[in-house]
């Protein structure tokens, strides 16, 4: 009796801790997921494949960027070419430097998730 409930609870052990070990990366909230994907997909077409391939792309980067990062990261990208007085702080030496990590971490996970060529580096709005 006393091997069979050892056992049981290892099983259970077990599977309850499969759904963590697949889980791999960095959590990202699902609002900030389903941003990116919609703002992939007003570059890349509103085809259903690319439901697909955005969602993938996110998860790649995902998986090697805490959210945090990301966050930063997309916010210098998205406003790199922002003129005037108001987009100096986002053409400083570390701005570029974060903008520079995050198109080639995206233009990586768009190659991988069979996106192509990226058009325009564009980040969650």
């Amino acid at each position: 009796m006393i091997i069979r409930c050892r056992a049981l609870l290892a099983l259970t052990s077990l599977a309850l801790a499969a759904p963590l070990a697949w889980a791999e990366g960095y959590n990202y909230p699902t609002e900030g997921r389903v941003e990116y994907v919609l703002t992939c997909m007003d570059d890349n077409g509103h085809d259903f494949a690319n439901v697909y391939k955005c969602s993938c792309v996110i998860d790649k980067m995902a998986a090697s960027l805490p959210y945090d990062e990301f966050v930063d990261q997309s916010t210098f990208s998205k406003y790199a070419t922002l003129g005037g007085e108001g987009g100096a702080e986002f053409r400083v030496d570390q701005a570029k430097a974060q903008t520079k990590k995050f198109r080639a971490l995206q233009t990586t996970a768009y190659q991988a998730c069979g996106l192509g060529a990226q058009k325009t580096p564009t980040a969650a709005k």
